[in-house]
């Protein structure tokens, strides 16, 4: 892919979940673009980004003279315009399906983002299980499970292939690893799936060269 000059402004790599979204998506799919990163909670954020985003928040992606923020309007408008494909399901009833995870993601599970911050350097956490974590764990592997059955003919996607919806769930799959989320065994192959693709290794290596310690998001022991 070949659009116009392309900069994708992201926050740290190891406690963005937000960035993550927009990264994964930008680098499966194959768009090509330049990366700038601002460190989250530092003077540096502070005096660079609203050289960047209009929202005062990352990620944001420049298209040439545009600017599109949010991790959701950026996955939408990038495959709107460079890969169809992979945005939602051509078939109706799946593209609504996949829109309304996507939704539910970008909105909900307060619980499971208060109490399971994204860690990648981090593993083998240790939080207590409330009842509204819990009941955010369950609904992600409902999700996760029902979809991944109704499609598993057509690949190890949540819609078979690679959609947006897989983009907005990484980050649950590197928090579940990161705390030791119990699952099943269909919830696991398919964490497996998103961790050991050549995208998200690759995310988890700038990860770890990050020196920035965020102690917000340093839950667990």
């Amino acid at each position: 892919m070949d659009p116009e000059r392309a900069l994708l402004v992201v926050g740290n790599h190891n406690y963005s979940s937000w960035s993550l979204r927009a990264w994964f998506y930008l680098s499966v799919i194959g768009f090509d673009f330049e990366l700038q990163r601002i460190p989250l909670d530092t003077p540096m954020f502070k005096d660079m980004i609203d050289d960047f985003s209009p929202s005062h928040r990352v990620p944001v992606l420049h298209l040439g003279d545009e600017i599109i923020w949010d991790s959701l309007a950026i996955c939408e408008e990038v495959s709107e315009r460079y890969a169809p494909e992979h945005g939602y399901p051509s078939d109706p009833k799946h593209r609504a399906l996949a829109r309304g995870c996507v939704a539910e993601m970008h909105s909900g599970f307060a619980a499971l983002r208060a109490q399971m911050p994204m860690n990648c350097r981090a593993t083998g956490r240790s939080v207590p299980m409330t009842e509204g974590l819990q009941r955010d764990i369950f609904r992600v592997c409902h999700i996760w499970r029902e979809n991944l059955a109704r499609h598993r003919a057509e690949g190890p996607w949540l819609f078979g292939r690679f959609s947006i919806a897989d983009a907005f769930y990484a980050p649950v799959a590197s928090r579940f690893f990161t705390y030791g989320v119990d699952l099943g065994q269909e919830e696991r192959t398919y964490m497996t799936t998103v961790l050991e693709h050549p995208a998200m290794e690759r995310w988890y290596e700038l990860a770890r060269d990050e020196t920035e310690v965020v102690e917000a998001d340093e839950a667990g022991a």
